[in-house]
């Protein structure tokens, strides 16, 4: 740690909570001067990280992720756990706001000493996941929070980047499994290290034969050779039903799965992802935009295909001014 810490340093590696979300809004600012500091803050804090269990939680509209979230986390939190929820809101495509609700739907969560919740705006991130949700990770878990749960904006193929950045991946479902798993995409499935069908209590006969489908879709969506298979639970987040048996089964899947090598290749993945970004706007920096906007004009009117205008790009040409900076 440097002679003179970031002021938010100490207070949040003590745990305080005002201090984790300031810290948060740091990392999520878009300005230049911020993206410094919360990069400093990042590298004093980052020795103190990665000591939690980071959940990625997902599921199809109306399956109640938010009452779940809520009765699990309130579960872990009495029995002496620190639980942080990053729950990423949709934003708007035209205005960019967002409705920020969570905490609304979550209130005896929100008001547990051992809890933080935070509601974060998703801006368009292609994976449902706020852009800096990776560093609001690391942050609460300097922070002592020892589960973590990320809750996205729901089923979609983007949703899979979810399972980019956390340990276990768990998908809810609804007792009418078998509509549903026609609206959940194979991708979706693919990922999911397990399965929860909540509001078992709704319908309980639907209850079993969705996680008896659940359990044959996973078989033969799962490798001969993974370390883990997929486990088909229900639950009710109403009554408490089945919650302790999909915490034993998180559990179980940490004591099976070498989380240290998973989270090595996350780690690998989001910087070839962010070498990329920045690649890509090194390159536009240095386009001509008038070249650009001619190529796309003539792309648009059908004069070139995209293949070969995107040729024509990456070959200046000598008579249009077109240069590398």
């Amino acid at each position: 740690m440097p002679a003179t810490p970031h002021p938010l340093t100490l207070p949040l590696l003590s745990g305080a909570r005002r201090a984790l979300a300031k810290a948060i809004t740091l990392v999520e600012s878009t300005r230049p001067e911020h993206e410094a500091q919360a990069q400093a803050l990042l590298s004093e804090v980052l020795p103190r990280a990665g000591r939690s269990v980071r959940i990625g939680l997902t599921g199809v509209p109306g399956v109640g992720k938010s009452t779940f979230i809520e009765a699990l986390g309130v579960r872990l939190a009495d029995a002496g756990h620190r639980v942080a929820v990053l729950a990423v809101d949709p934003s708007s495509a035209r205005t960019g706001g967002s409705i920020m609700g969570d905490k609304t739907r979550m209130p005896r969560l929100t008001v547990h000493p051992n809890a933080f919740i935070r509601p974060s705006p998703s801006g368009g991130t292609l994976g449902g996941v706020a852009r800096r949700t990776r560093e609001s990770i690391t942050l609460c878990e300097a922070a002592g929070f020892d589960v973590i749960l990320v809750e996205t904006v729901g089923v979609g193929q983007s949703e899979t980047q979810v399972a980019a950045m956390t340990d276990l991946f768990l998908l809810l479902t609804l007792p009418n499994a078998g509509d549903e798993l026609q609206g959940i995409k194979r991708g979706i499935m693919e990922l999911a290290d397990v399965c929860v069908v909540n509001k078992a209590d709704t319908n309980p006969q639907a209850a079993v034969r969705a996680q008896t489908e659940l359990r044959t879709a996973l078989t033969l969506l799962t490798p001969h050779d993974a370390p883990w298979r997929p486990v088909a639970l229900r639950a009710s987040a109403l009554t408490g039903e089945g919650l302790d048996g999909v915490w034993a089964t998180i559990e179980a899947y940490r004591a099976a799965v070498d989380l240290r090598v998973k989270r090595q290749g996350q780690a690998a993945q989001w910087f070839d992802e962010l070498l990329r970004e920045a690649a890509w706007r090194a390159f536009q920096a240095g386009l001509d935009p008038a070249r650009l906007h001619a190529l796309r004009a003539e792309v648009t009117r059908g004069e070139r295909t995209a293949v070969q205008g995107v040729a024509a790009l990456l070959t200046p040409d000598p008579y249009s001014g077109f240069q590398f900076h």
